[in-house]
């Protein structure tokens, strides 16, 4: 079968692989698509993986039906996610599946930039839904990336009515935007350091947009009646924006840091003011199953408009020319692989 194997952000090879071979508990789904993240293109975490076959956020087709496999029929459409939880020790337990040793130590066979992609048994049993027929298989590769802002979402307890700023406002950004309209957040304010980002901010639920050079706190206030926002998420690893979003959130309000700074980066904290202020610093990484399931819901009713993001729909032989679009973003929002065109 054909793969897409990474070796860095520009050097991206399709190869042959053998056809994966399943055991008992197991499926073999074709995959129809596949999104690219931005976490897929973060070389520290990468490189030192590779060569590697990438891809996390797919949905599919069951080929095969290992022995003992009775939710799952040959022909199914299905999506799946790549890191589940064993849902049983301490951390699950509490509603910390992000720090579950299974969920780090999980993962796809190869990779979702595949022809054909192996589920071991345990992301068969808890990681992988059957698709309505109303949620087509690019819709469907959203689940993923979505279930992380659902997580994050409950992580921060918005409450409709509450006013949100999105800081960041790629991929992850015009989920949270998304997501947070259709929990009735408002208003909801959007910040980039790039003007068609803003552009697709205000096109998917934003009532304001700010560039992310600006005075953003001061803009925060014009468009939220003189007040910071009650909840701030920081959808950018970028040091300037983490820094900055300590001063969007308003007294007693939460800062929900979601996208990963680059190893070694740190921040002095004003801890004084962040104490008298009564801020609240949360984080948040990956979707449990739950999250999943309710992430699929959302996209069924269409209370998320995922097949609006899509900007470029690629073959698997043109993974590099899609990974180039994420890196230089320019006009492309998501790109989304489909290893069968």
């Amino acid at each position: 079968m054909r793969v897409a194997v990474y070796y860095n952000n520009r050097d991206i090879r399709l190869e042959e692989r053998p056809r994966p071979e399943i055991g008992p508990g197991e499926l073999l789904v074709r995959i129809e698509a596949s999104g690219i993240c931005g976490s897929d293109i973060m070389e520290w975490y990468r490189v030192p993986k590779a060569p590697i076959v990438l891809g996390h956020e797919v949905a599919g087709v069951v080929e095969e039906v290992g022995e003992g496999v009775d939710r799952f029929s040959v022909g199914d459409r299905v999506v799946t996610t790549h890191h589940v939880p064993c849902n049983s020790c301490r951390y699950c337990l509490t509603d910390r599946h992000s720090v579950c040793d299974t969920l780090q130590a999980t993962h796809f066979d190869p990779g979702g930039f595949s022809e054909l992609v192996r589920l071991p048994a345990i992301n068969v049993d808890r990681g992988t839904f059957k698709l309505p027929d109303q949620v087509s298989f690019e819709e469907a590769s959203f689940v993923e990336p979505l279930a992380c802002a659902v997580r994050a979402f409950r992580l921060v307890g918005l409450e409709p009515g509450q006013s949100v700023a999105v800081l960041g406002s790629g991929i992850s950004g015009v989920l949270f935007i998304q997501l947070a309209r259709a929990l009735g957040a408002g208003p909801i304010i959007a910040t980039d350091i790039d003007a068609h980002r803003l552009t697709e901010a205000a096109r998917f639920g934003a009532d304001a947009t700010l560039p992310a050079d600006s005075d953003v706190p001061a803009g925060i206030r014009e468009a939220n009646d003189g007040r910071l926002a009650e909840r701030v998420f920081v959808c950018t690893g970028a040091l300037p924006a983490i820094r900055q979003a300590l001063g969007c959130v308003d007294r007693g309000g939460t800062l929900m840091w979601y996208a990963p700074a680059d190893p070694g980066v740190t921040l002095e904290l004003p801890l004084l003011e962040v104490w008298a202020n009564g801020t609240n610093i949360v984080h948040s990484y990956a979707g449990p199953p739950d999250d999943m399931r309710r992430a699929l819901e959302l996209i069924a009713a269409r209370r998320v408009d995922v097949a609006g993001m899509v900007t470029h729909r690629l073959s698997l032989a043109e993974t590099q020319q899609g990974f180039n679009m994420v890196i230089e973003g320019e006009d492309s929002l998501k790109v989304v692989v489909e290893p069968q065109r």
